[in-house]
């Protein structure tokens, strides 16, 4: 059951006709805007972690040892659901994981304590610092196919423009010209416009494929694999018991009814 939806996940998180899709430029925003929540999330990160543990010795780092955790782990968190949400994925199933009812009246410093996991809280450290990385990488990979495509897109209109307002010929020295080929302006312009398109074809198809990464990276299929934990199973598994202890006493009763007869 497990695979299987991760199966349908990963087939709904595909991007097809990436031209007239709107994911394609959901994600377009969501890479626009990862470069600045890279850099808060590595500063928040990096700046609590240092004042944690520089304030141990007043005891005060540790709550905020435990609370930048939380915090981390809420910022994963809040990028797995952004990441799905572009892409279409379905909303995970909830784990029903029973608690005793002893930990209910415990202080929010002792249950900070028992929910804290060290392996959670470093793979979302390191996910928050490569989410820094990537942000910047991302960014730069992104902006430079997308301005490639709609350069040579633009490129007519900005050629007229200068001719007419400035008399500057950016054609005038161009590959037509080394090769001797004797083009007109318009044929050039048809060939600078359909390279431009293919081009952003192609930028759009990376954008694409850099959110892939970025979905592996932050561990958003990770959701669909986990088992759920029922919490009424131990109820569940008490009825039988008493069901057929009610039989057993049923039967032993008519017995001993047929022996005094």
């Amino acid at each position: 059951m497990k695979a299987t939806e991760a199966t349908a996940a990963s087939r709904a998180g595909k991007v097809n006709w990436v031209l007239f899709n709107p994911k394609t430029y959901a994600t377009i925003l969501y890479l626009l805007i990862s470069l600045p929540l890279g850099i808060i999330y590595f500063t928040v990160a990096l700046t609590g972690l240092t004042l944690s543990i520089g304030l141990i010795p007043i005891f005060i780092g540790i709550p905020l040892f435990f609370g930048v955790a939380k915090l981390l782990n809420g910022i994963v968190t809040f990028e797995q659901s952004m990441i799905r949400h572009i892409l279409g994925l379905p909303a995970p199933s909830v784990s029903h994981i029973y608690k005793p009812q002893t930990e209910a009246g415990q202080n929010w410093f002792m249950r900070m304590v028992k929910g804290f996991d060290g392996g959670l809280f470093i793979r979302n450290l390191l996910l928050v610092f490569s989410r820094f990385v990537t942000g910047i990488v991302f960014f730069a990979i992104m902006v430079t196919v997308l301005a490639l495509g709609l350069g040579f897109i633009a490129l007519p209109a900005v050629h007229i423009i200068l001719m007419n307002e400035m008399k500057l010929d950016i054609l005038e020295n161009s590959l037509f010209s080394y090769f001797h080929i004797d083009w007109t302006y318009n044929q050039q312009y048809l060939l600078y416009v359909g390279v431009g398109l293919v081009l952003f074809w192609i930028a759009l198809r990376v954008v694409n494929g850099l959110m892939q990464v970025q979905r592996r990276i932050m561990y958003v299929d990770e959701a669909y694999q986990q088992p759920s934990v029922a919490k009424e199973a131990p109820i569940y598994a008490s009825v039988p018991s008493q069901y057929y202890e009610y039989e057993e006493d049923q039967s032993i009763q008519g017995m001993m009814q047929a022996a005094q007869r």
